[in-house]
């Protein structure tokens, strides 16, 4: 009775022996045949393959997102020409461009002008459309640079103007001075200042010459006599 249950099933045994070793061998050729360039274009999508099994010129675009990349896995080579901008790219891991540093230099230098222009510009005013300066303790008026305040020694008016000349100025205009006597912080010394006008010529080398008084009144005083003075400069183009 055994020997017969065991002749009924050898046939299936058979069957099931052959299905079991065609399957195999389907799978060992599958897997030692089938490779990236068998595979027809599109046919898959990227995340059914396993990395490298198939070259980037096989892929579908598109169907490998960028989660799936490995980092590195790309050369920049690899990419076409504007595909990754600037919003794509971390700044961070940027250096400085080697020319950039001349830049930087070049805005400093920039700055240092400006701040030194920033010194000039208080005392500076433009003339027939150019920029003139005046000198460290004179102050542009009426078109030339006078100084804030008199000269320490009192002199005579023609040595005053020679003091004056040897600073490339003359001395004022009696109207002008009395104007420039009411600008802020501007005082005349006591007992009044020369001007350039002369007046009452009597005789060779008698003569008064004009004067203005701290109330900026216009007046006059014998030349032999001594005062202080203030000069007016030209504006320095």
């Amino acid at each position: 009775m055994m020997s017969r249950g065991i002749r009924r099933q050898a046939p299936a045994l058979v069957v099931g022996a052959v299905a079991l070793v065609t399957a195999l061998g389907g799978t060992v050729y599958a897997a030692g045949k089938i490779n990236g360039h068998s595979i027809k274009v599109k046919s898959l999508p990227g995340n059914r393959l396993a990395i490298g099994s198939v070259p980037g010129n096989r892929l579908k675009p598109g169907t490998i997102p960028s989660t799936q990349l490995a980092p590195g896995s790309i050369q920049g080579d690899r990419l076409a020409p504007g595909s990754v901008t600037g919003v794509q790219v971390d700044v961070s891991t940027l250096g400085q461009v080697p020319s950039a540093a001349f830049a930087d230099k070049a805005e400093s230098a920039k700055d240092a002008e400006t701040a030194l222009k920033a010194a000039t510009a208080e005392n500076a005013e433009r003339v027939n459309g150019y920029e003139a300066g005046c000198k460290p303790s004179t102050v542009p008026f009426a078109g030339a640079c006078w100084q804030t305040s008199a000269n320490g020694t009192a002199m005579t008016p023609a040595n005053a103007a020679s003091s004056c000349a040897n600073e490339g100025g003359e001395l004022p205009d009696p109207l002008l001075l009395a104007a420039f006597s009411q600008q802020p912080g501007i005082t005349i010394a006591t007992g009044d200042e020369w001007t350039n006008t002369i007046t009452n010529v009597s005789g060779p080398d008698l003569y008064a010459v004009v004067t203005v008084s701290p109330s900026a009144t216009v007046s006059s005083e014998v030349a032999t006599k001594t005062k202080k003075f203030r000069c007016v400069i030209p504006l320095l183009g």
